[in-house]
């Protein structure tokens, strides 16, 4: 008789058709890992996938989530990275080792298509994991796969952000609190919006050198506009999608980068791009990245020794509530599981 474990599953669409389940505990083959997982964090992408707005036609069950850390418990034939007791996190899309994105990687991500991490234990090609800085806690690294990564992307690969440049960060969800930490890494002066006053003085302390609430300044591009002398920002970490990106335009210098990560804000408006080309404004779709860059960022969090922002821990059976409260955007930083 098989070894079971507990997994959470959706087999509809909703929030509640989010149940626990058991499933066989899988054994490795040729060149896989068993990892027995420890912590999962939440991303806007888990809540639209669960809801059904990002994939309507995702083939069910499936476990949710993208992003969580566990410790290697059986290593497959033919493995040779890692040993039993490692502690590891999945990359996002298997495959995607180096170089851009490419079309197949859609179909190899985790948290859908293929299941994700909300599961006691999970079998990954050694190939597409990475090992985790030792000094952060399961939590803190179940927070750096998704969020973290598309932050470094955006700051360090696709910029790069270079010190003294102006950073304008909407929001103070995961990938903003992560693109703060890396911001004050490369020594950007940074600008941070939120409509809460409480969360604008939290990003402060941590390094934001100015903050716009934008429910009291509901146009907020003239502020940033005010702060920056007429000039503009350099660049701008944009999670908003078209419902702010039209103010992020208005944001930035004549030449400078905008970095579309989210769609908080919507996915269709009207749209004015003269100023796009008429101001020679780059518009860069970040989309995580690969396991090099994985890496690479492991190696600055652990020699700045950047401790991942998270805002509140649930229990495996409060996943649903998790989920909830990530849809309510009470947040400021990750919202993770502890499995």
């Amino acid at each position: 008789m098989s070894a079971t474990q507990k997994a959470q599953v959706f087999r509809s669409f909703g929030l509640d058709q989010l149940k626990m389940e058991e499933r066989d505990i899988p054994r490795p083959g040729a060149g896989e890992l068993l990892i027995q997982m420890k912590a999962a964090s939440l991303n806007f992408r888990d809540l639209l996938m669960v809801a059904g707005q990002y994939n309507p036609k995702l083939k069910m069950p499936m476990v949710p989530c993208s992003d969580g850390v566990g410790v290697v418990q059986e290593v497959g034939p033919h493995c040779h990275r890692f040993k039993e007791g490692a502690r590891v996190s999945p990359i996002f899309a298997r495959g995607w080792h180096d170089g851009p994105a490419f079309r197949e990687m859609l179909k190899s991500t985790h948290g859908g298509p293929l299941d994700g991490t909300l599961q006691q234990y999970m079998l990954v090609p050694e190939a597409d994991v990475v090992s985790i800085p030792d000094y952060l806690t399961d939590e803190e690294a179940a927070a750096i796969p998704c969020a973290g990564l598309t932050a470094w992307s955006a700051v360090v690969e696709k910029g790069p952000v270079r010190p003294g440049e102006k950073l304008l960060i909407l929001g103070t969800g995961g990938v903003s609190m992560f693109a703060l930490q890396f911001g004050v890494l490369s020594g950007a002066e940074i600008i941070i919006t939120s409509g809460n006053d409480e969360k604008l003085e939290r990003a402060k302390t941590m390094g934001a050198h100015h903050t716009i609430n934008y429910r009291d300044k509901p146009s907020w591009e003239k502020e940033v506009y005010r702060i920056t002398g007429g000039r503009g920002v350099d660049h701008v970490i944009e999670v908003g999608g078209v419902g702010t990106l039209e103010k992020s335009i208005r944001s930035v210098r004549p030449g400078g980068s905008i970095y579309l990560i989210g769609v908080l804000a919507g996915k269709e408006a009207p749209l004015d791009l003269t100023p796009v080309l008429m101001q020679d404004i780059r518009i860069q779709g970040v989309v995580v990245g690969s396991r090099r860059a994985f890496e690479n960022m492991n190696q600055a969090l652990a020699v700045h020794k950047v401790r991942p922002v998270v805002d509140k821990v649930f229990s495996f059976e409060e996943t649903t509530e998790a989920f909830a409260y990530l849809k309510s955007g009470s947040h400021f930083g990750k919202v993770c599981i502890r499995i």
